[in-house]
Formats: structure tokens, sequence, C-alpha cells
């Protein structure tokens, strides 16, 4: 941070991207739990990156691909961050953290920035913190944001809501693979890379996403695009990126990119307002205290208004309001209701 301490003095300080120990550090703060205060200044100065999630099973070279796609657009000049997620252990509650190992060359690049993040027992090959890190590095001014999931399986989709599209990664050799992902992450996949596209069988894992890869509702119409890439070789990169592109644009055009970020909004809130009453719920059952029911219409049309009008807001102004404001409101409601109603006497 600057001098004064604050991260609002330091988002707005000089690019280029807010000097790397210092995003470094702030990305730790928020790993570590001080998430509130960088993400309520990196909100209101975020809304201009292109976040593009990469996701697919084990073994299907995402890191591999990510870094292929980082090199393709530092030649284009574009300054891009990669968020890279690895499993926690369940016993240790380590994690080997070794995506860097595949992106081997971009680190002495200033216009790239690599994290490496522990899942911390995140569902859906993610942290819980991913949303507002992915702020942050919006707000630090890359325009592009890469996030690689961990292996992820067919019920694994939470990446759809912390990405504007979805690259779903595969590769030959799956066999009955794609019928097992077909009901979850090919569901939500905008654009689908057939990675390792040099081994026997690329032919037919491409038939079979083409195949498998309908029309996705409220897109942009038209199949989704499928892309065979070798990303050890850095063949298929450029093509893959223009897939992206056109593909975001389609969506940008429609509406429907303003659609998911609205809804992205929506749930945020929910999940900070969920995960602030459980905490009160748990410190009111530890104290004798009774928790009364939390439903209400008016509560939900106030949520629901301020989502819609996220719809509209220019990047970086902020808003009306953001997701972490919106849920103190709710839980200080809560928290009204919960002493009026006699639950908490002390």
């Amino acid at each position: 941070m600057t001098a004064d301490g604050t991260p609002e003095a330091w988002l707005d300080g000089p690019e280029p991207w807010r000097e790397t120990r210092r995003l470094a550090r702030a990305l730790t703060a928020i790993e570590r739990g001080a998430e509130a205060a960088w993400a309520r200044a990196a909100f209101r100065r975020a809304g201009r990156a292109m976040t593009v999630g990469l996701t697919g099973p084990p073994g299907v070279g995402k890191s591999t691909l990510t870094a292929a796609l980082a090199r393709g657009l530092r030649k284009r000049g574009e300054p891009v961050a990669v968020l890279a997620f690895d499993p926690t252990s369940p016993l240790t509650g380590g994690a080997v953290l070794g995506d860097r190992v595949r992106m081997s060359g971009l680190e002495t690049d200033p216009g790239v920035f690599i994290r490496s993040m522990a899942s911390r027992g995140g569902s859906g090959g993610l942290a819980r913190a991913a949303a507002a890190a992915a702020d942050l590095l919006d707000a630090a001014g890359f325009r592009w944001i890469l996030v690689e999931t961990v292996g992820a399986g067919q019920a694994q989709t939470l990446i759809r809501r912390n990405a504007d599209l979805v690259v779903l990664v595969v590769a030959p050799g799956l066999g009955d693979g794609v019928q097992a992902i077909k009901s979850g992450t090919m569901e939500i996949a905008d654009v689908f890379a057939v990675n390792k596209s040099d081994l026997a069988g690329a032919g037919a894992a491409r038939r079979a996403i083409e195949d498998a890869a309908s029309p996705e509702p409220g897109g942009a119409g038209g199949r989704r695009p499928v892309v065979s890439t070798v990303a050890s070789a850095g063949e298929g990169t450029a093509e893959l990126l223009e897939a992206i592109s056109g593909c975001f644009d389609g969506l940008d055009a429609g509406g429907e990119i303003a659609v998911r970020r609205a809804a992205r909004f929506r749930r945020r809130v929910l999940d900070l307002y969920r995960a602030e009453v459980l905490r009160l719920a748990m410190d009111a059952v530890e104290s004798g205290g009774l928790v009364p029911e939390a439903g209400d219409p008016e509560r939900e049309r106030a949520l629901y208004g301020a989502a819609e009008s996220q719809q509209n807001r220019a990047p970086g102004n902020g808003g009306p309001v953001d997701p972490y404001e919106l849920a103190d409101r709710l839980v200080a409601e809560f928290v009204g209701r919960f002493r009026r109603d006699g639950g908490n006497r002390s």
C-alpha cells in the first residue's frame, strides 16, 4: 500500500499495474481474510477487464494453454493477469501451487502478473476469495484476467459465477468423458478448446464436442466455437483468442455480459449476507438467543433492484452501491429485527 496505508490511495496511484510486490501483498491480505477493505476499494474501480475462466478435467493442459494465451495477449501489447487455483489438501491444508512451473518465461514480463492460489476448501475449483481477487486485478489496470480452475468435473461450475465467459478445455483420450461432463461444465462453456490435438483421436474428440455443443440459451446465437490447440507448441492460440474475443463481443452486444455481471453481483451479495448471518446465528445459538425468520419480500426487491442497476453502470464509477455495502445493509436489517423480536436482550 501507499504511505497513508489505504487501498484507495494505492489503487488510484500510477500504473504499470500498481507494482508487483504491493499487488501480491494485497492479494495475500484478501486470502487471509482482509477481503472487505480491499474489495470495497477495488469494486468501484473495476468493470473494465475481460475475465475469462478456463476449466476442464485434470490433465488436459489448462496451465499450458493459459500460459500460451498469456503469451498471445502480450504479443498484442495487452497486460494480462493470471489467477491459477490449485487444490488444497484436506489433511495438511497445503497446496503445491505448481502452475508457475508450466508458465515459465512469463514471470519476467512486466506486463504479466501470475498468482497461484490454494482453493482452501472452496467448491467449484475456486477459492472463496476469487471474486475479490479478480476485482483487485481489474482495478489495478489489467484488461485481461485469465482464471484457471483446479481439475473440474461435471458438477464444478462455479467458474461461471466468476468469469465473463468460460472456456472448457478437453483433450483426446477422454472417451466417455464428454458424456460425463455434458450435464455440467459443457452447459456453462462459451468456447471449447480441444487441446493436445496432435494426439491420436483428436478429430473424433472435436467432432464429439461439436455434436454436443448446441447453442447456449440466451447467448449470441449459433453454435459455440470449438478450437483445436496444441498449447505446448503454441498452435491454435491465435485462433482461440479470436474465438474468445468474438464470443465476448457478441455476448456484450446482445446485453448478455451485463446480465451475467448483474447475476454475479446478486449472488455475491447473497453469499456475503449468508456468511454474516450464519456467523450471527451461531453466536446467538451459543449465547442462548433465538434467530427469527430472515425471509423478507422488501429485502428481496431491494436486492434485485440493486443488481439490475449494475447492468447500466459505467466502468469505474461503481454504480450506486457495491456488494459489500448492500450486504452490510441486509445484515443491519437482520440485526435490527433480531433485537426488536427480543432475540438478544443482553
